[in-house]
């Protein structure tokens, strides 16, 4: 299922790892899950999100609040792109006085986060924010630093990681390929980061 020219970086049993290995530090972190807000950016945060809190509640006993964010109009780019697809942004309790963790799939300039960051704060003041991302691939252009790393993935400005996911695109796997690579998209097209 893999193009020629992509490499494995994780398959879907390191991804089940990293992911739940990234749920114990979140709960080690916030002793337990007591006012966890799990919020995962579109398109594939949202399910590693879901993910998430599916472990946690396996572990504690109760599910932590999952939503899903669009930071489509709060994007630095936003004015002369195409015209962005708004997807749903769904939050099920008020954040005020809530930890929220932001998840997303790739973290590389930062600028995504920073746009999730402001499109948080238009419905209050958590108490804290914190990043869990799947993978790190470095190059960032603002000074935003994840509090949990799936996997860190040095990378050159030339190369993409696509993460692929069962919900999503019917395949689990996070790869690297040369961005020269024409018939590699980025992420399929859906991960912001890439795109900033």
């Amino acid at each position: 299922m893999l193009n020629r020219n992509e490499r494995l970086i994780l398959s879907s049993d390191d991804l089940r790892r990293a992911i739940t290995r990234i749920a114990h530090e979140i709960l080690e972190r916030n002793k337990g899950s007591q006012n966890l807000v799990i919020v995962g950016l579109h398109t594939r945060g949202v399910p590693l999100a879901n993910r998430l809190a599916t472990i946690i509640e396996s572990l504690e006993g109760s599910r932590p609040h999952v939503g899903k964010l669009d930071i489509s109009l709060y994007r630095d780019d936003f004015i002369g792109r195409a015209k962005p697809v708004i997807k749903s942004t769904e939050l099920p309790v008020p954040i005020e006085d809530q930890i929220v963790v932001l998840v997303d799939d790739v973290l590389y300039t930062g600028r995504s986060i920073r746009a999730a960051m402001d499109a948080l704060t238009d419905f209050g003041r958590a108490r804290s924010i914190q990043l869990a991302v799947l993978v790190d691939r470095g190059h960032r252009e603002v000074p935003i630093r994840p509090d949990y790393i799936g996997k860190n993935i040095p990378t050159s400005k030339h190369e993409s990681i696509s993460v692929k996911l069962e919900e999503i695109d019917d395949f689990e796997a996070v790869t690297l390929t040369p961005k020269n690579d024409s018939k590699v998209k980025e992420t399929n097209n859906n991960n912001h980061e890439e795109k900033v």
